[in-house]
């Protein structure tokens, strides 16, 4: 992303204000602000990592007084101690901002009625789509997760146009809907996804399954939440609400900047944010920036769709694994559907990687597609592994994000 003059100043403001709380204090104690005067000594910050986060709660990264303090959020902690981040009423409503933008570049207006399933309470996601569908001026329809019966019920009687879900989420509702054969009963135009990565064959079952266009939506609690960016009609990546974050794409290992149009992780810096500022927050998702003007005219630059997390990946006989490469693996393979789960095990000082996936192939031909998808497999990723075939929706669904990779080694 271009640092202009602009941005440059943004960047020195935050850093500034952000040394007002006890983290960035001692994080940036050797940084004066008045010395970031290039992009050069903007890239001489340190990087802020999430275990600098955990090592700040509660609220180390409160940056103004509690009394301007309107909110907390929280991620889910279950890696580690959560981290805390503080709003105030601006950024409260900067967030809603953000995200009735979404909806707008989403194609929603205030005649639709967004059936919103992620979670509320410390969590951003839920009370995020319904602030921002609720600026809009649209009815939310504010469900929250689980009990998938009563989701389908309230979405035929309220008439529910818009669908706001995790893409596991979605998945399991499209197959509950096809299963009874109600899909005349629903009236959803628009569903838009976020939370995990997925892959292409899940985005066409979704598609295809619950008859709704899909967008991309991006985001995570550090950052505000979800709605920092969101995919456009012409689905060519994610368009970026730069006006309140500057994004870098740096190499994984390294930490320098990639070439443009190289993949990378995605770092963030906010510009506007005053209870828990970030600066140059490293979110381990991997993507690339996208070149060019988008046919839709938005002028916000654009980051690709994302391919994983830097953290994700699984190291196995000298391969490297991302969800990313099993989706385009799995992909190619006719017969295969986009749910699978890998398990690796260490047995007998081996490491054994097996590879379960659904398929609708009656079971009389699982041994050829088996090993089509073994062959594959090797071809593409490097290693063998036993490949298992299982019924549709043999495999676990979930009402929040999917684990794909089970790691049992340690």
């Amino acid at each position: 992303m271009e640092m202009t003059e602009g941005i440059l100043g943004a960047i020195k403001n935050n850093v500034g204000h952000a040394k007002h709380s006890e983290f960035y204090g001692m994080h940036l104690s050797d940084i004066d602000p008045g010395d970031i005067k290039t992009e050069a000594d903007f890239l001489k910050l340190p990087f802020t990592e999430k275990d600098d986060l955990r090592g700040a709660y509660p609220l180390g990264l409160n940056a103004v007084p509690d009394e301007k303090i309107v909110r907390i959020h929280s991620s889910s902690g279950t890696t580690g101690m959560p981290v805390i981040i503080p709003y105030t009423e601006r950024d409260v409503h900067d967030w809603a901002v953000m995200f009735k933008r979404c909806y707008e570049t989403a194609g929603v207006t205030e005649r639709d009625r967004v059936h919103i399933t992620p979670g509320y309470g410390l969590w951003t996601a839920g009370i995020g789509f319904q602030a921002g569908a609720e600026m809009l001026g649209a009815m939310a329809l504010p469900i929250g997760p689980g009990n998938t019966d009563k989701q389908i019920m309230m979405m035929m009687d309220l008439k529910s146009t818009v669908l706001c879900a995790t893409s596991s989420y979605a998945l399991l509702l499209a197959e509950k809907i096809t299963e009874r054969g109600i899909l005349d009963k629903i009236h959803l135009k628009r569903a838009l996804i976020g939370s995990e990565r997925w892959g292409e064959k899940m985005r066409k079952r979704i598609a295809n399954e619950l008859g709704v266009r899909l967008y991309d939506i991006y985001g995570l609690t550090e950052i505000y939440g979800p709605g920092i960016g969101i995919s456009c009609d012409f689905e060519c990546g994610m368009h970026m609400w730069t006006d309140y974050l500057y994004y870098e794409i740096v190499n994984p290992k390294t930490g320098v900047r990639v070439r443009q149009g190289e993949v990378g992780e995605l770092v963030i810096t906010t510009l506007n944010k005053e209870g828990a500022p970030l600066v140059r927050y490293r979110t381990h998702d991997l993507t690339r920036e996208l070149t060019g003007e988008c046919a839709c005219g938005l002028k916000f630059p654009r980051i690709d769709t994302l391919i994983g997390r830097s953290d994700d990946m699984v190291k196995v006989k000298g391969a490297i694994i991302y969800p990313s490469s099993v989706d385009e693996t799995l992909a190619g393979v006719d017969g295969v559907s986009s749910e699978y789960q890998i398990m690796i095990d260490h047995l007998n000082g081996k490491d054994i990687v097996t590879l379960f996936f659904e398929t609708e192939v009656p079971a009389d031909g699982y041994d050829g597609l088996e090993k089509t998808v073994k062959d594959s497999f090797k071809a593409a990723i490097g290693i063998t592994v036993n490949a298992k075939a299982v019924g549709l929706g043999d495999l676990p669904r979930s009402e929040k994000k999917s684990t794909r990779i089970f790691d049992n080694r340690y």
